[in-house]
Order: structure tokens, then sequence, then C-alpha cells
């Protein structure tokens, strides 16, 4: 399932935008303010977001600026203030979109499949709820299977499950903690020192192939990102 964070201090509004993001096929969360809103990303990664500019705690420019920061999670940001110089701003703080209240929340669902799909296309990501195929590699969650141009990679459970996980949001830095949480569970023990082992050794596979069209790359002192090459 694929969330959808809808970030805004008013009910009635997010209310709606709830029923319409549940009919796109999508799993909504909710967060009233900024600071929730910075929390519920990193807690489930949603696919895309929906964000108020006039919050509480922290306003929806900044939370975007920290956001973009560190993801290409498409960004679009919902607000009654419709000056050119608030767009301007939104969009050059990496929003990808800017939409004016009162608006027809089935232009919001209009411009959240633009985004979406536009994503996708920059990516170069075709992705099923089984399979990712990202130019030469194919990752198949359901199979425990990892291929790239044709041929098996013998990894193990571990190592595709990494690969789907990086690979399901290119250009998303995931930290160590994130990895071990996500990877091993919440009430798994080791450190930080699992992950780059772990890393390590699944690049060492990796190299065996052929793969300029991708890469696992460190974000030093960070954590680790999927990364899509450019032709």
């Amino acid at each position: 399932m694929e969330y959808i964070l809808i970030a805004d201090d008013n009910k009635d509004i997010t209310d709606i935008l709830e029923a319409y993001v549940k009919k796109e096929g999508y799993e909504p969360i909710i967060a009233k303010d900024g600071i929730e809103a910075e929390k519920l990303f990193h807690q489930y990664d949603p696919a895309a977001i929906l964000l108020d500019v006039m919050m509480p705690h922290k306003d929806g420019y900044e939370v975007c600026r920290d956001i973009r920061s560190e993801s290409a999670v498409p960004i679009i940001l919902i607000t009654a203030r419709g000056e050119d110089y608030d767009k301007i701003m939104g969009l050059d703080i990496g929003a990808d979109d800017y939409i004016v209240k009162p608006f027809s929340p089935s232009e919001v669902m209009a411009r959240l499949r633009a985004v979406l799909r536009r994503m996708n296309r920059q990516d170069g990501v075709q992705k099923s709820d089984s399979q990712i195929r990202i130019s030469n590699m194919v990752v198949n969650i359901e199979e425990y299977t990892f291929k790239v141009d044709g041929k098996k990679i013998p990894l193990t459970k571990k190592e595709v499950e990494t690969m789907w996980t990086l690979a399901s949001t290119p250009g998303k830095v995931f930290t160590r903690d994130n990895l071990l949480d996500s990877l091993w569970g919440y009430d798994y023990y080791g450190d930080s020192r699992t992950v780059d082992s772990h890393i390590k050794r699944l690049r060492a596979k990796l190299d065996t192939v052929d793969h300029p069209g991708w890469a696992i790359k460190t974000i030093w002192g960070v954590g680790y990102k999927f990364e899509v090459n450019e032709a």
C-alpha cells in the first residue's frame, strides 16, 4: 500500500482530501501541523505530499525545504495565498506544484496524478505491487529474485529486500537507522555497522555485472540512496 501525506490544520479540508485520496487507491495519512508532517513523512515514506502552507509550529515552506533536502518525493503546496511571489517561492524551494484555495478536490487529484506520472518518467521506474524495473535490473519481492540483463543474481533474502527498499524511491536518502528499522525490525539490537557491512557485501555482488544506469550511493555521515543515472 502506498501512502499520501495530507498536511493541513483544517479538518474540513483534510476530510475531503482523505476521501478523494482513498478513491485514487492510496492510503491517506493526516498531519495537523508542520512538525507532525515531518514526523509522518519519515515514518511512512509517502508516495506524495499535499502540503498546506499556513500551519502551526512549522509552515509548509519550511517543511517543504526540510523534506526536499533529503528526498525527491512529489510535493504539492496548497494555500490561500495566491500571489505570484508566494507561488514562485514555493516552486523555488522544491515544490512540484502549487494550488490556491478554494480548490476543486478533483483538480487536486489530477495534479497529484500528474506529478506522480512525471516522477516515474524522470526516474525511469516501472513499478507494480511485486516488481520494480529500472534500466537493466528487475527486482521481484514476491519471488525474491533480482535480475540484471535477464540474468539472475544470487542475492540473499535480506539483500533482495534492501534492493526493493532502496529502488522503490530513487533519490531518497535512507539513514542507517531507517534501514535497520525497516529491514531488521525495531527489536533488532545491532548498530549502524551492520548496515555498512551488509551494503558492502551487496555491492560486491552487484559489481559482478554492468549497471551504468543505476547505483547504490553512499551519503557520507547519513546513509545510502539508490541513484538512477541519466543516459
